[in-house]
């Protein structure tokens, strides 16, 4: 492996962390705090594979992709309400200053390719472009309607985004959804309510606290941004993955993967013990029947069998998704000054033991890349 060619791709990575400090107008359905860019770009992509289940899967990871990449511009330019105004000219020179600083992170052989994915994005003029808009669009008005309690200047917001505004542009590529939306989720066609029901209670992870803190040691991450971190970990690293593994597969493990944390909780990998291992897996099956339980029939079943195949890690999708899964948070320990670390009073075999093997299975090269890191850090 070309290790100063992955120190790029994870500097590209620490920096992207940064998004889950860039503060947006829409609010979580609990109405507890406003959501930030990374959690709402990770309940887009998750958004595309359950509200557009028929597109064939060259094009989804194209829609994917383009959706976890989206709102990393707003590291630099921010977030522009919908409902302001604002200087569009003078937006989109930010935003293309910010694509250029971020993606000249990559290697001259990587970041034009993933660039050029925003670019699509942005322009909306291919078809799975216009898609990944729809998803984009419709997130948010779900949001409003899903919250619980409502708020009256984000409902009107709303309607005015369904009846003049951008998200007309769903009654072009999916009418049914635009027709659900715009009449507020009093009526629809049951796949479509049952998508919606399965996504809105999604919005759930964004208040599940993790262990591990951002890069900058601010707060912990939560669950939602972190697994739309490492999506685009996948999206990003994926070049080093064994040969035969499925990185369209692994994305949309890494997608599902933490969503049984909405009924179970978060444990941290140091508190973890023997004794309670098996209950910890009993709960996660549970909360997973019961999500995975409420998409329409022949559509929950594939997505839960697929978080079984993430969580029993035999496959070599599922250790290559397993190996990423292990192998961010250390990154972020090491950016952060070692939070959770010190928290639970981590010594280096406990890492090598804990997070070490199960990237070391999939992926040597990652555990040699970083495991004199955090030798030198731990002590």
């Amino acid at each position: 492996m070309d290790h100063l060619r992955l120190a790029r791709q994870l500097d590209f990575l620490r920096e992207a962390d940064k998004l889950k400090g860039v503060t947006r107008a829409s609010t979580l359905t609990d109405q507890s705090r406003p959501e930030n860019s990374a959690e709402h770009s990770w309940q887009a992509a998750l958004g595309a594979l359950i509200w557009l289940p028929e597109v064939e899967t060259e094009m989804m990871d194209r829609i994917i992709a383009m959706l976890l990449l989206h709102d990393l511009v707003e590291i630099d330019a921010g977030d522009q309400p919908i409902d302001l105004p604002h200087d569009a000219q003078a937006l989109a020179l930010a935003e293309t200053a910010a694509a250029d600083r971020l993606f000249a992170l990559l290697p001259e052989d990587q970041g034009p390719g993933l660039r050029a994915l925003w670019e699509e994005f942005e322009a909306m003029q291919s078809e799975a472009a216009r898609l990944a808009k729809t998803v984009d669009f419709a997130i948010p008005v779900l949001q409003v309607w899903a919250a619980n309690p409502r708020r009256a200047d984000h409902e009107l917001v709303a309607r005015d985004n369904t009846a003049t505004g951008r998200a007309r542009h769903i009654a072009t590529t999916r009418p049914a959804l635009f027709d659900y939306l715009h009449a507020e989720m009093t009526s629809g066609a049951p796949e479509t309510v049952a998508r919606s029901a399965f996504l809105a209670e999604a919005d759930r992870l964004k208040g599940i606290d993790r262990a591990t803190t951002l890069c900058d040691a601010s707060r912990h991450e939560n669950s939602a941004e972190h697994s739309w971190h490492l999506a685009l970990y996948a999206l990003v690293l994926g070049e080093h993955a064994p040969e035969g593994v499925s990185l369209s597969r692994v994305m949309r493990m890494l997608l599902l993967h933490d969503l049984v944390e909405i009924d179970a909780g978060d444990v941290p990998i140091y508190a973890q013990t023997a004794e309670g291992q098996a209950e910890t897996e009993a709960a996660e099956l549970a909360a997973a029947t019961r999500l995975f339980g409420l998409l329409p029939e022949g559509e929950g079943a594939p997505l839960l069998a697929l978080w079984q195949e993430f969580e029993a890690a035999r496959t070599p999708d599922a250790q290559f998704a397993k190996a990423l899964d292990r192998f961010q948070p250390p990154l972020q320990n090491l950016a952060s000054g070692g939070v959770s670390w010190r928290a639970h009073n981590a010594t280096f075999e406990m890492v090598e033991a804990r997070v070490g093997a199960p990237i070391a299975r999939s992926m040597p090269a990652f555990w040699d890349h970083i495991a004199p890191q955090i030798r030198d850090f731990l002590g």
